[in-house]
Formats: structure tokens, C-alpha cells, sequence
């Protein structure tokens, strides 16, 4: 593990591991760490070298000295720049590969934006980023939905009843219930999460930038979706995966949690 010191915004912790050579960034999705795509041992990690970042109120990844007012503005989508040009000034400026699940996509994502051309492929798995997710941007950047979140967060009776609400109406399906709850169990998750999703929620991709981008340097791209994931759906991705050229998609027999060995299996079998 090593850390990378990003300029007004902190310390970033990442994992390295993988008995590949090719170097892969990779950014994992909300209550993991880096250490998430571990369990990718026979597929991704046989060959690629993998530096998998912490992110934010997760691990050992540290803000300096933000207060909550910088925090619920948002980090500016030209600080992500700085992950990829603190590491390409530790180990020298060279191709790389991305991998990004759920949340984690986004940040794969922005550096897309302007790093195509150092870029060989990217998987991105049940992915965050392609399309404006209504959930989320009603509580990120509507006053009633930025209140109710605020006042969830901070409730420790009203989380699991909304989450129970959420449930019984089939916004969301067991697997994300659990997920979700356990995440909203304390007082001081209850507010990683408000912050976690308040702190990444100006990292909106462009599209259409990224897009061109990708069919321009004929960039690689795999996409993985769970076939019973409610949360972030093949059919949410369809317009951003219709723009290019050559996507390789695949909906594999589960839910929005994919990070498994079964989905290990899976990319062994279908050759990734």
C-alpha cells in the first residue's frame, strides 16, 4: 500500500496487487476499499497490476482540512486530474488501463475525459456515471431532496424506515437493502454516506466527450452489468453504450453487488 498527496485536496491511499504487468487504476465502489477487486484473482489480476484507490471517508484516504461547507459543495471534476498525474510522476508517464464499479465508474470515467490517449481499455462494472440517476440527483441537487437526505443522515429512527418504505415499494430489492443498511446502522456512517455522496456529486461525466474519445483512440471497453441489479440496469447505460463503436457488454446472472468470485469465474470463461 502507498499514498498519493493530491494538492488542496488530500491523502490518497491505494493498494497495489496483481501478478500482471499491465498497469490498471481502479476505484471501487461506496463502504469498500481498495483491496475490493482482490477477489478478481484469476481474471483480472493474472494480468494487470492493479492500484486500486481508497476513496474518500473510506480506509485511510484523508481530506485536508475541508470543512463541511467545502465538503457539501463538492470536489471540482479538475482535482481528479490529479490522481493520475500524481501517479504518473511516482511511476513514470505510461499506458494504463481503468476499472471502475458502481461510484467507483465515475472517477474512471472523468479521467477519460481528458487521458483518452494514454488509455489502452476500461471495464466498468454496474457503473454510476453514464446516465443522470434520478435517486441521486434529487438528493444531491434538489432543496427538498438535499433537505430530506440531510435530515435522514442525521436521524437515527427515519434511515431504516425509509429504507424499509423503499423496500416495500420495490425502489429497491433486498441485496440493496442490506447493502444499504448496513451502511446507515451508526451515526458516523450515517454521515460518511452523506458525505461520500455529497463530496463526488460534481463528478457528472461528459458523455459525449467521453465517447468520442473512446471511438477516437478505439479504446477497449467492457461493460458488466448484473441482469437483477435495480440500481444502476444494463437499459440505464443503453445511450451511452449506442455512441460507440465497438462495446463489449455482458449481464451476468446477478445483482447490483458483482465483486464476487462468481463474477471472477465468469470473465475467466468469457476470456476478458
Amino acid at each position: 500500500m502507498a499514498f498519493l498527496q493530491l494538492p488542496n485536496l488530500g491523502t490518497i491511499h491505494y493498494h497495489e496487487y496483481g501478478t500482471g504487468t499491465r498497469p490498471m487504476l481502479a476505484f471501487h465502489g461506496y463502504g469498500m476499499t481498495g483491496r475490493q477487486f482482490e477477489v478478481l484473482q484469476k481474471s483480472i489480476l493474472s494480468q494487470y497490476r492493479v492500484y486500486s484507490f481508497d476513496h474518500f471517508f473510506h480506509g485511510q484516504t484523508q481530506l485536508d482540512n475541508w470543512t463541511e461547507q467545502q465538503i457539501l459543495k463538492g470536489m471540482p471534476k479538475n482535482m481528479v486530474r490529479n490522481y493520475l498525474e500524481e501517479w504518473f510522476y511516482i511511476n513514470g508517464r505510461q499506458r494504463i488501463s481503468l476499472m471502475g464499479y458502481s461510484i467507483g465508474a465515475n472517477i474512471a470515467l472523468v479521467l477519460m475525459e481528458d487521458y483518452a490517449e494514454w488509455i489502452d481499455e476500461v471495464i466498468l462494472m454496474a457503473p454510476d456515471g453514464l446516465s443522470v440517476y434520478k435517486g441521486f440527483n434529487f438528493l444531491m441537487h434538489q432543496p427538498v431532496g438535499k433537505l430530506l437526505f440531510k435530515t435522514v443522515t442525521k436521524s437515527k429512527w427515519l434511515a431504516p424506515s425509509v429504507l424499509n418504505s423503499l423496500k416495500k415499494v420495490k425502489f429497491i430489492d433486498e441485496s440493496l437493502y442490506k447493502i444499504a443498511y448496513s451502511e446507515m446502522d451508526t451515526p458516523q456512517k450515517r454521515q460518511d454516506v452523506y458525505y461520500t455522496l455529497n463530496l463526488i456529486k460534481q463528478l457528472q461525466p461528459d458523455v459525449v466527450k467521453i465517447t468520442n474519445e473512446i471511438n477516437r483512440y478505439q479504446i477497449k471497453c467492457h461493460f458488466i452489468f448484473g441482469k437483477h441489479d435495480m440500481l444502476f440496469p444494463i437499459n440505464s447505460a443503453a445511450a451511452f453504450m449506442s455512441r460507440l463503436d465497438n462495446p463489449v457488454v455482458h449481464e451476468v446472472p446477478m445483482g447490483h453487488w458483482l465483486v464476487t468470485a462468481q463474477l471472477d469465474e465468469y470473465l475467466v470463461n468469457c476470456k476478458l
